[in-house]
């Protein structure tokens, strides 16, 4: 049985082909996102390491807990503190360390580097053994700088250049003294690093006379557990906590596995994707196949085979298929991850210099996907063949499936179906994150219900396409027969293609619905011109907002600055906003009271207020950062969203309670409206800041829509790879198809059908059939995207229902080109048929 299952695939190379194809790009998309992420992750790994090397001990304040009415704050790192760690007898070295946000701008003025990658920090005295220095000198006073060598390389500055650049808001102009190198992974990832002296870093960054860490070096012969238990005993334990080199890269690099865990699982779940469409392919391929042998099979039942030996010669054709194709995808995987890598680089998204990557787990999960997916997609066909008795094969009695297993295939499909809707449109009605495990499970079971109706829905389906293939004439109505002649393959066919498009319609439906309710927020939420924030997320110094008054046809500003406190043991947030202003910059619709801050008024969201039992009128008391208390009454009760939410209070309230005071952004409103020559006029008087973004409505919902697009194109690109895999099913199938009915496309062409109309009738079959699974796979992921859609409007109250048709049209065509192309090879290999050779094969 072994030799003769070896034999059959011998002879059935070019058949088995397009199976071969099928699996290799599952196994290559696998084996390709394991090389790429292990690969990057080593490399980020030892890059992060290196940066550890300076460091044997960290010493870091302890945080405070929140209790009572305290809030929760981190103690103080002094120099008198950095000083008792140098005096410890295993220490070589204490250095005191600064960091923060610094935008640096290039000689064009836009930001170097990601917002949250442009870092600045202290370079400690004259030398730092963490920055040596390759060119220049240290810097001195507020006027100076040092840049790193990659920045450097990058932007063209040099020493002596002056830059501009900003910590939180006012544009600062210092001048370069000296280039660094360093192994900062913010900076090989493509990032910027600034380091100034230790006075001007603490005063830039709100850190006078305080430091973020204290990295201690032990002298030669001293290890990092002897050197931190030194540093313990001589530091005060409630201030500060210690943590090893060691530690800090074991924690880098259990960090970075775990953002690479996340890539990588986003990746594979489309290579996932992938190898499910092909396990359509595989069956249908083999199906067909025992189909072709049936009266082999059938001799060989005859003449002693038992069930099992039949069934096991199908499974090893299948494994030796799927060892070729894993070997295959193996080969082409380690050449994607090497071309995402390169990928990367094209981007200029830095990836650090490092080995590939190629891991035994890699290897062996390729192998076991290769070989597994294609074993258990050749189980069913095998196992069926082995069940039809020798004397039915020989007649071929089998060929058509009995009304009973129709019966139980119809009735299980719609119990599935039915399962699978129910369940969510029950998710539809529940909270958001309690909706999503069901929602996922009704999702799973509707497809599977779908796909085991596809040969019942294939029928009327097509049968609706009949008007329009008359036009065809004879081809027409032989291409509607072949596609309705065996409802299953047919169906597995279509099935591929299905999974693909649904995936597609369904993120298309719910990022276009996205897109209109965030627009229609911002619109209704915000009456500002403009919103003015720091290009990474962290704070705007009160500074900009001085500024922004001062300059020409402002009319009005606002605030939003945060500030935690405690109410009733627990702790909340609180948004300063500017109380006289901050009516006319939004648009909330009040539920109970007047929307009125100002003293000791404040405005509350209704869930804040729900959960505390709060309505108009009601009194509170809050502890302030600073410890102080203070009584407080609910004006009124406001209908949040996504944008504004929260205890607004008036910053005059707030302002003295505040140690650091810092705006996550602030609200601008003009005279003249939003438009370009008054968006350039606050731009100038903000000194053209790279760090800072002023943005209107429209920038706001291009800025969300970029997001969307990039995540869109991205999925769409990652799906592609379930595209061809599809396509490749329907060549396979058509392939096969012409080959079985050789003896009747003989005798249509005897009988007058010349090569052009037997072209014409594989190809309208291939365009039926593709549609057809177009149809289906886009009806779903309309009805999945609008149930995600449901369940994403218990928490965003603007979301709306969005049906991109022109889009869904676009995947329609793009089900009918993909029919066209999947017939070319079959298509011609059927007209070329010998008329003689094809009337007598069996």
């Amino acid at each position: 049985m072994f030799r003769t299952a070896l034999r059959n695939v011998l002879a059935h190379k070019a058949r088995l082909l397009m199976t071969v194809l099928a699996v290799m790009l599952g196994v290559a998309f696998v084996s390709g996102t394991l090389v790429f992420t292990n690969t990057l992750s080593d490399a980020l790994q030892k890059q992060s390491a290196k940066g550890f090397d300076h460091v044997d001990v960290a010493v870091t304040p302890q945080w405070k807990d929140a209790r009572g009415d305290e809030v929760g704050a981190s103690q103080e790192l002094t120099r008198a503190l950095v000083d008792d760690s140098a005096r410890v007898p295993g220490a070589e070295r204490a250095v005191g360390v600064v960091t923060g946000f610094t935008a640096l701008a290039d000689r064009d003025g836009k930001l170097v580097g990601d917002g949250f990658q442009s870092q600045g920090g202290n370079h400690w005295g004259e030398e730092d053994p963490r920055y040596p220095l390759v060119e220049g000198r240290a810097p001195r006073g507020e006027g100076e700088v040092l840049i790193d060598a990659r920045t450097a390389e990058r932007t063209g500055y040099g020493v002596g250049d002056t830059v501009r650049l900003s910590v939180d808001g006012p544009v600062l102009e210092p001048v370069v003294t000296g280039v660094f190198t360093t192994d900062d992974g913010n900076v090989a990832a493509g990032g910027s690093l600034t380091l100034f002296d230790t006075a001007t870093a603490q005063k830039l960054f709100g850190k006078e006379g305080a430091f973020d860490e204290i990295a201690v070096k032990a002298k030669d012969g001293v290890s990092e557990a002897a050197l931190r238990a030194q540093l313990e005993e001589a530091l005060p334990s409630d201030v500060v906590e210690t943590t090893t080199g060691q530690e800090l890269a074991d924690d880098q690099a259990e960090a970075i596995a775990s953002s690479m865990s996340g890539l990588q699982q986003g990746l594979l779940v489309f290579a996932g994707i992938a190898l499910f469409v092909g396990t359509f392919i595989i069956a249908n391929t083999f199906t067909m196949l025992v189909a072709q042998r049936t009266r082999e099979l059938a001799l060989m039942r005859a003449v002693g085979a038992s069930r099992r030996q039949v069934t096991r010669s199908v499974l090893i054709e299948a494994f030796v298929v799927g060892a070729v194709a894993a070997v295959a995808g193996l080969v082409a995987g380690v050449g994607i991850g090497v071309g995402l890598r390169s990928l990367m680089g094209m981007l200029e998204a830095t990836v650090p210099d490092g080995p590939l990557v190629i891991s035994p787990g890699t290897v062996a999960t390729a192998f076991a996907v290769g070989i597994l997916v294609t074993v258990l997609a050749a189980w069913l066909p095998g196992r069926r063949a082995a069940k039809i008795p020798p004397v039915a094969a020989m007649g071929s009695v089998h060929a058509k499936a009995t009304t009973k297993s129709l019966v139980l295939r119809n009735t299980l499909g719609a119990l599935f179906s039915a399962a699978g809707v129910a369940v969510v449109l029950a998710a539809t009605t529940m909270d958001g994150s309690d909706g999503q495990a069901p929602m996922g499970l009704g999702a799973v079971l509707l497809i599977l219900g779908v796909f085991v109706l596809t040969p019942l829905l294939s029928r009327p389906l097509i049968a609706a396409a009949a008007p329009l293939l008359r036009v065809f004439g004879v081809s027409g109505k032989l291409a509607r027969q072949n596609s309705v002649r065996n409802p299953r393959r047919t169906a597995a066919t279509a099935s591929a293609l299905m999974i693909g498009l649904t995936l597609i319609t369904g993120m298309t439906v719910m990022a276009g619905s996205l897109q209109r309710s965030i627009d229609k927020m911002a619109a209704a939420a915000i009456e500002a011109d403009y919103v003015v924030s720091m290009a990474n997320g962290n704070g705007l110094s009160p500074d900009v907002e001085r500024r922004l008054k001062e300059a020409g046809d402002v009319t009005a500003t606002s605030p939003m600055r945060n500030a935690p406190s405690r109410i009733d043991g627990e702790t909340e947030f609180l948004t300063g906003v500017d109380g006289s202003t901050i009516g006319e910059l939004t648009e909330l619709r009040v539920e109970d009271g007047a929307f009125e801050v100002g003293g000791a008024r404040v405005v509350v969201d209704r869930d804040t207020a729900e959960s505390y039992g709060w309505r108009a009128g009601s009194d509170f008391t809050v502890a302030y950062e600073d410890g102080e208390r203070q009584e407080l009454t609910v004006a009124g009760v406001y209908e949040a969203n996504e944008v504004l939410r929260g205890i607004m209070i008036d910053t005059a309230t707030l302002d003295p309670h505040l140690a650091e005071p810092a705006d996550m952004l602030v609200m601008v409103k003009t005279s003249d409206g939003a438009s370009d020559p008054v968006k350039d006029r606050l731009e100038k008087a903000l000194g053209a800041n790279p760090a800072i973004k002023v943005q209107d409505k429209k920038d706001l919902s291009d800025e969300i829509a970029q997001m969307f697009t990039l995540i869109l194109n991205m999925v769409y690109g990652l799906l592609a790879m379930a595209v061809i895999v599809a396509v490749l099913g329907v060549v396979n199938t058509l392939a096969m198809s012409v080959f079985e009915r050789s003896q009747e496309i003989g005798m249509l062409r005897a009988i007058g059908l010349d090569r052009r109309g037997v072209k014409r009738m594989v190809r309208l079959e291939s365009l039926v059939i593709s549609l057809f699974g177009g149809v289906l796979g886009i009806g779903l992921g309309v009805f999945f995207g609008w149930a995600a859609g449901e369940l994403l409007g218990t928490r965003m109250a603007t979301y709306e229902l969005v049906l991109p048709w022109g889009r869904m049209a676009v995947f329609l065509l793009l089900a009918a080109v993909v029919g066209v192309l999947a017939a070319l090879w079959p298509a011609r290999r059927a007209a070329r048929l010998n008329v003689l050779e094809a009337i007598k094969a069996e």
